[in-house]
């Protein structure tokens, strides 16, 4: 565990959250709120119920079960909302939140309405020292064109706000190939890029995305420890992986990338690829979904052994890679 000292220390530092879901953010007390707005009776233990997983799948599916429920631009607001508080207790003043904008659109949903509600929803929070930046993520499962269909919601909100261009999903599903047309559109749209890519899948995935899409930072890449020349080449081009430890528990990716049944979170490889140099950014990816915090998060590195310095150093890191001018992330 943390020494209380250290951990103290971690919890009063600033920081920036860089992978985090907001439809992944949904407590279990909100899930109910939103749940009664639309009909349906719901305890919060019915939803902790449904937020147990075995595997990735499962996962999949009660994000696709919670996600039903935001309808109007006015749920979308409730949970902005909410996670902005909780971010607040976080100490994060610094965020960039993935918005499932493919689901939306599969849902014939108002994207622009609804990200208008967004960002009134999150703008009064800045005075209190949070700044939003929003990501448009693609399902990858739902394929190219719908992914482009995502870029040009991105263009049609025109907002500052949106930072980057991300795909999440079953990163086993369409070959990385074919949204190569979809990341040359985002660049084009001036909109850095991202992937989830070696959360379950191999390490191929990690160096398709950074070498047919010009992926930016990877989400998780924890399958990067498998291959040596892949951590030596995150290492040179300094490109991040957004590691999510309590996610890669919760949803078997670490035990798929281990190939062990019951890996424990000091089995994780993040201090490996740390220590050969990769840049680390620490997130929750879907804090509510997965029982965790940031704070939490820093408590599961320690407990692999990193050390405070190193700790330190990845808070620094989520301010030096994310995707907005170093004085407008800490505020200067």
């Amino acid at each position: 565990m943390m020494p209380p000292l250290l951990s103290n220390r971690i919890a009063s530092l600033p920081k920036a959250e860089l992978h985090l879901h907001l439809e992944g953010s949904l407590q279990p007390a909100t899930v109910c709120a939103l749940t009664a707005r639309h009909g349906v009776k719901m305890t919060e233990e019915e939803v902790r119920r449904r937020y147990a997983y075995r595997d990735f799948p499962e996962f999949i599916e009660a994000f696709k079960w919670v996600t039903s429920f935001l309808r109007a631009p006015q749920d979308y607001a409730l949970i902005a909302r909410d996670l902005a508080e909780h971010l607040l207790t976080q100490r994060v003043i610094y965020t960039e939140v993935t918005l499932s904008i493919g689901v939306m659109l599969l849902r014939k949903q108002r994207v622009e309405a609804n990200f208008e509600a967004l960002l009134r929803a999150t703008e009064p929070f800045e005075s209190r020292g949070l700044r939003f930046q929003w990501v448009f993520d693609a399902a990858r499962q739902f394929g190219a064109d719908a992914a482009m269909e995502v870029l040009e919601s991105a263009k049609r909100c025109d907002s500052k706000a949106i930072v980057a261009f991300g795909i999440g999903g079953d990163e086993l599903s369409v070959p990385t190939k074919e949204f190569r047309p979809v990341y040359d559109r985002a660049a084009q749209m001036g909109l850095h890029r991202l992937m989830h890519a070696g959360e379950v899948g191999a390490p191929e995935k990690i160096r398709e995305a950074i070498e047919l899409l010009g992926a930016e930072r990877i989400g998780h890449g924890i399958a990067a420890i498998h291959d040596p020349e892949l951590m030596d080449l995150l290492a040179e081009r300094k490109l991040p992986l957004e590691i999510c430890p309590g996610s890669n528990m919760k949803t078997a990716a670490l035990a798929r990338q281990l190939q062990r049944e019951h890996p424990r979170i000091e089995d994780h490889p993040l201090p490996k690829l740390l220590r050969h140099g990769i840049p680390i950014v620490l997130s929750t990816d879907d804090p509510a979904m997965f029982h965790t915090t940031l704070h939490e998060e820093y408590v599961n590195a320690a407990r692999m052994g990193l050390q405070e310095n190193e700790l330190t150093r990845i808070v620094e890191m989520g301010f030096e890679h994310a995707f907005s001018p170093a004085g407008e992330r800490r505020g200067a």
